[in-house]
């Protein structure tokens, strides 16, 4: 099974909030995921973000590809430093 980290998006119309995940690949976007790993919410001045890095670490450790902005989101809370340094 192919997992991968990426958005899921909860919130209100025009109000968007999103879940960072991981789920199957072959899922869609708002379905059926694996493990919940933080929030970013981007409305807010500035963007608010909370990961737990430990499960992110664990994940890319058994092969989980993010996606570019989850990438981007993991290099700003430490994540992918932590991952890289382990390695």
């Amino acid at each position: 099974m192919a997992v991968k980290l990426r958005l899921t998006r909860i919130g209100k119309k025009k109000q968007p909030q999103y879940r960072i995940v991981a789920a199957d690949a072959r899922s869609p976007r708002d379905g059926r995921f694996i493990e919940i790993l933080g929030h970013y919410d981007p409305r807010q001045d500035p963007s608010a973000l909370t990961v737990d890095n430990d499960k992110a670490v664990k994940w890319l450790k058994e092969g989980a590809q993010p996606t570019e902005r989850v990438a981007k989101l993991l290099t700003v809370s430490g994540a992918m430093e932590q991952f890289k340094g382990e390695k």
